[in-house]
């Protein structure tokens, strides 16, 4: 089920500077730096930011090489917190990700990406 969130702006604005971080760490190719972005079952199940780098680079290559990010609806489903993102590859190909967030002592972090079906975009 979705519904809408009522997240503060404080609360979207710390989750889109946590995503638009680890982008610009993942352009940059700050794998250690991208690292820290991670939840803690992310880093649990790639033990090492070089694991987890490869993973992104080859299951991700639209969030490994990023540019024009922008942030569409933040939801609530299921009890869990999603961010729409949608982003440029490097081919100029548009891709629509959603970003699953949680709260940690560290502050948000991901914890899980899900690539969405294309956009629709006329021509």
């Amino acid at each position: 089920m979705t519904v809408a969130l009522s997240a503060t702006a404080q609360d979207r604005g710390a989750i889109e500077d946590t995503i638009g971080s680890q982008l610009e760490a993942f352009n940059n190719r700050d794998i250690e730096g991208a690292w820290q972005y991670a939840s803690p079952m992310i880093q649990g199940m790639f033990g090492t930011p070089q694991n987890f780098g490869m993973m992104v680079q080859q299951g991700y290559p639209m969030v490994w090489d990023n540019s024009d990010v922008r942030y569409l609806e933040l939801r609530e489903i299921s009890g869990r917190l999603w961010q729409k993102v949608m982003l440029r590859d490097e081919r100029g190909g548009l891709h629509v990700l959603d970003y699953q967030m949680i709260e940690t002592d560290a502050g948000w972090q991901i914890n899980g990406v899900s690539i969405l079906p294309a956009p629709d975009i006329g021509v």
